[in-house]
């Protein structure tokens, strides 16, 4: 019996780097690779939250003008704050960031509302924050997460993959939106899709010889090369007028940026009460619950399979720790005005390049800081060039589904749904909600009521009213 080599120093003590087999350089890599891959969230989180108005016709942070560099600052800051956090408290290769889906919800459904403010809106973030907080304290979210089957924890790892895949080719340009099919290749005779494919390849084949820091190299590679083509041929933007642009060409204005973060705290804890009633308040806090609460168990379980770090169970070592600073990051991301902050299933990408501990997320988090003053430095990673780490991912995740028992339909049919839901309707929730629903149907049918546990039962009924809340809201005049 071979023994585990001893550890080299309190930084290897401390995240137990040589016992899950990884090494300091492994882990400074690992977190740099998940921060490029998930880096875009300072561009497009202000583009999504800045650009539109509250209900009372002002921007975020104040004004009639949108101010997408102050967003930029606080998105950066609270993203590495928490990444840090989850590092040190969870010793997890796990990233947080402003949840993308999330904050559309803030911007379009509570936000939108007339009378309500963003201040006001942030607030019902704190509060949804709040609540998933009390749920772990109570070990509620914990023993909801121990009561699903290990095959389904399966399904959403191999579910995710295909959802990571997608958000890479359509972040690439590779793959578009088609009115006639829904989707359709997109226009390879661009340049921006020359880059990704390049990096596409490179990263394959540095995988398949089994070079360290494949991911990385290949991104590092894509950037060098769509920064030349850029100062070259002056691509440009996407957009209707280039549809052979960059999705985020790369820009350099410098290396230093003055941070502003004079969002922080701009929240009003109750203030939509006012606006909105208790009734229409309560509604969309749960839809916003819900969300949170499975996005971040799908995530964990994505990254835990792919880390080699799950039990026989299929759960991740500190799965409370994990879940404690997952709602910490909902309450940060409304107290910073920016959205709640949740897992990013983008850590993957880090995961695939060998991190095993909470150093590649404390990595990520640095990054991330220092991106608040090194803003123009992080401009220069187009999603071109990120986005082959996100397809080479979705592949090793994707292999998980080995794992599934595709025979018995009890299993095989909710893990069906599981993974194919989830890139289809781009959200994570949405897949592991269909699976439930479809697992206890399964059961019924075979009439095993006695093998469904009473939590997946109330879980189950919260995804049906999670999947009918417009209705309800209708009904209910919210």
């Amino acid at each position: 019996m071979m023994s585990t080599p001893a550890p080299r120093g309190a930084l290897d003590r401390f995240f137990r780097i040589t016992e899950r087999g990884s090494t300091v350089g492994t882990e400074i890599r690992g977190g740099l690779v998940t921060f490029f891959a998930m880096s875009y969230i300072v561009v497009l989180n202000p583009l999504i939250i800045g650009t539109s108005a509250d209900g009372t016709g002002e921007f975020l942070g104040g004004g009639d003008a949108p101010n997408l560099s102050m967003i930029a600052s606080a998105t950066a800051l609270i993203a590495g704050i928490m990444s840090i956090l989850m590092g040190v408290v969870a010793n997890f290769p796990l990233a947080m960031a402003a949840g993308l889906g999330l904050n559309a919800v803030v911007t379009y459904s509570i936000a939108a509302i007339p009378g309500v403010t963003w201040a006001d809106a942030m607030g019902v973030i704190v509060i949804e924050g709040l609540l998933i907080l009390l749920l772990v304290l109570t070990g509620f979210r914990e023993a909801v997460f121990r009561a699903v089957p290990t095959p389904l924890k399966t399904a959403i790892g191999a579910g995710i993959g295909l959802f990571i895949t997608l958000i890479g080719l359509a972040n690439a340009g590779f793959v578009t939106g088609d009115g006639a099919t829904i989707l359709a290749l997109g226009n390879l005779g661009t340049w921006p899709i020359l880059v990704f494919v390049v990096g596409l390849v490179l990263a394959i084949v540095l995988h398949a010889r089994r070079v360290k820091g494949a991911i990385l190299i290949s991104i590092l590679v894509a950037t060098a090369l769509a920064i030349l083509l850029e100062n070259t041929l002056h691509i440009g933007a996407r957009g209707d007028e280039n549809p052979g642009g960059f999705n985020s060409p790369p820009t350099f204005s410098g290396v230093i940026a003055v941070p502003d973060f004079s969002l922080i705290g701009q929240f009003n804890l109750l203030g939509s009460v006012q606006s909105i009633g208790i009734v229409t308040l309560v509604l969309l806090v749960f839809t916003l619950l819900l969300a949170d609460f499975f996005d971040t168990m799908g995530t964990m379980v994505a990254i835990g399979a792919e880390a080699k770090l799950l039990d026989a169970n299929g759960n991740p070592p500190r799965t409370k720790q994990i879940l404690i600073v997952d709602s910490l990051g909902a309450v940060a991301g409304g107290v910073g005005s920016v959205s709640s902050n949740t897992a990013f299933v983008e850590s993957t990408a880090g995961v695939g390049d060998g991190a095993r501990t909470g150093l590649a997320s404390v990595v990520t988090g640095i990054a991330f800081l220092l991106s608040t003053l090194f803003a123009p430095l992080v401009a220069l990673v187009p999603y071109e060039a990120a986005a082959p780490a996100l397809v080479l991912v979705g592949f090793l995740m994707l292999t998980q589904v080995a794992g599934i028992d595709w025979k018995n339909i009890e299993v095989a049919l909710p893990a069906f749904l599981t993974i194919v839901i989830m890139p289809f309707t781009y959200s994570i929730a949405d897949g592991i909600g269909a699976g439930f629903i479809a697992y206890i149907i399964v059961k019924l049918a075979r009439g095993k009521v006695g093998d469904v546990h009473w939590l997946m039962w109330l879980v189950g009924a919260l995804f049906v009213v999670y999947f009918t809340i417009e209705p309800i809201r209708a009904l209910l005049g919210a």
